[in-house]
């Protein structure tokens, strides 16, 4: 039997290649900006690794900004850190 492919994501803070179920996705729509827990909302996704230093290494290099081509509201780098609280406990 042939080996089912994972696919590998690369975080936006760290740079590195990893599962994607172990990222966490931020997407943009015409809604705005927003966390995706599904990971399959409709929408240009960028993904970030579930920890804290990747998040501000994201956020001092703008990448999730460029990665999804807008301003990233304050409120989105909150709600990122809130579910990444949850995801360590």
């Amino acid at each position: 039997m042939a080996n089912k492919k994972i696919p590998l994501r690369q975080c936006v803070g760290c740079g590195e290649m990893k599962a994607k179920k172990e990222l966490i996705r931020v997407i943009k729509n015409d809604e705005g900006v927003f966390l995706d827990a599904s990971g399959r909302k409709n929408g240009r996704g960028a993904y970030i690794c579930a920890d804290t230093d990747c998040l501000e290494k994201a956020r001092k290099s703008k990448g999730l900004e460029r990665s999804l081509k807008v301003a990233i509201p304050d409120e989105v780098y909150e709600n990122l850190e809130k579910e990444m609280s949850i995801l360590a406990e």
